[in-house]
């Protein structure tokens, strides 16, 4: 019997990462042949994306359940959760195009009228996509279909795996909540041991004059402090957010000391940094308990998961693929909490670019201290 229950634990830990991706979507923005130097440019680029991601969503409706578990690499599928998710995805889009169109002229490309979602549909399945935008539709196409793949496997697994596609409560937010052309920007995983690439990412953000909020490991934090001093690491967070990640990086949906992982780190971290403490919290994979509200209630924390995610922590996934990524989400999704990790090399390179790319577009950087 025992050892039937530690194969069955095993089992679930090992589904408990099954969440994630089988591959990642990335994508070449180089084919795209306008600058997103003004606001009507990345309303375009918006408009493009929206349609793209709207023709494979589309697409996707046709597969069957079997295909489905085949294409998405599951052997479950929660169809109630799917389609939940879907019909989200379809509400966001229809927003999304109508904000975009406000800036259509005659002359403008991808500017087909869209008052409602079944126009929408429409639109989406006659798209006709002009020369000028050959190089760019290809790419385009086939970075949403695997990042469609990537959400209906989240949402496929939901609630038996808990992850960022959907919400439990009012307490958690995904970035959904922020207004238009509004990001934040998010790091996970630290601190790094000094002088490592937390450090270079902190220096990034002070040159760019942008804040972010952290999520930090209890751990990584005392083991930091045991090489430094306190000063020295409120000086490092200085002007930036620091919120809680847990004490170890594991999966707070299964792990029995859950509820200790989080009251320690927020002790700590609370002590250690009362100038950069945040009352947030983000659970690891994204995984949590669906009754979890109370506690973090009692804690008196927010939970705060994310609906961009640059996949920079994958050795398949280079800075400059995380940057374009990132870009292209923000693109499509129009607002949102823009996931990182601090600990891997490729954020500050990323940031930057980001920054560059979108210069004149119109967006915001949402300051971290402001984010509610």
């Amino acid at each position: 019997m025992f050892r039937i229950l530690v194969l069955a634990v095993g089992l679930f830990a090992s589904a408990a990462q099954a969440a994630g991706p089988q591959t990642m979507a990335t994508v070449d923005r180089a084919s795209w042949p306008q600058q997103l130097d003004s606001p009507a440019a990345f309303d375009t680029a918006s408009r493009a994306e929206i349609l793209m991601f709207a023709k494979a969503l589309l697409a996707s409706e046709s597969t069957d359940e079997a295909a489905l578990k085949q294409q998405l690499g599951v052997k479950q599928v929660n169809l109630e959760s799917l389609q939940a998710v879907r019909q989200r995805f379809w509400a966001r889009l229809l927003q999304n195009y109508q904000l975009a169109q406000l800036s259509c002229s005659q002359a403008t490309a991808f500017c087909p009228a869209v008052t409602d979602l079944a126009t929408l549909r429409q639109q989406a399945s006659l798209l006709v996509i002009a020369p000028a935008f050959a190089a760019w539709v290809q790419s385009s196409a086939a970075f949403h279909r695997s990042y469609l793949n990537e959400q209906l496997r989240l949402a496929a697994l939901f609630p038996q795996i808990s992850s960022e596609i959907a919400l439990f409560s009012d307490l958690e937010h995904n970035g959904d909540e922020l207004a238009d052309r509004q990001f934040l920007l998010t790091f996970d995983d630290g601190p790094s041991a000094s002088h490592g690439n937390s450090d270079r990412l902190l220096a990034t953000l002070a040159e760019q004059q942008l804040t972010g909020l952290f999520y930090v490991l209890g751990s990584s934090v005392q083991a930091r402090l045991q090489k430094t001093s306190v000063a020295a690491l409120q000086t490092l967070y200085a002007g930036q957010c620091v919120g809680l990640h847990g004490w170890q990086h594991k999966s707070h949906s299964q792990w029995s000391e859950w509820q200790y992982s989080v009251s320690r780190s927020n002790a700590l971290v609370r002590q250690s940094l009362p100038g950069s403490y945040v009352a947030w919290f983000r659970p690891p994979y994204g995984q949590r308990l669906p009754d979890s509200a109370g506690f973090f209630r009692q804690q008196g924390l927010q939970v705060g998961l994310w609906n961009i995610d640059s996949q920079d922590w994958s050795n398949k996934v280079s800075a400059d693929a995380a940057g374009q990524r990132v870009l292209t989400l923000m693109l499509l999704w129009r607002r949102g909490v823009i996931l990182f990790h601090d600990i891997h090399s490729k954020a500050p390179v990323a940031v930057p670019w980001l920054v560059q790319a979108t210069q004149g577009s119109g967006l915001s950087w949402q300051d971290c201290h402001e984010y509610r």
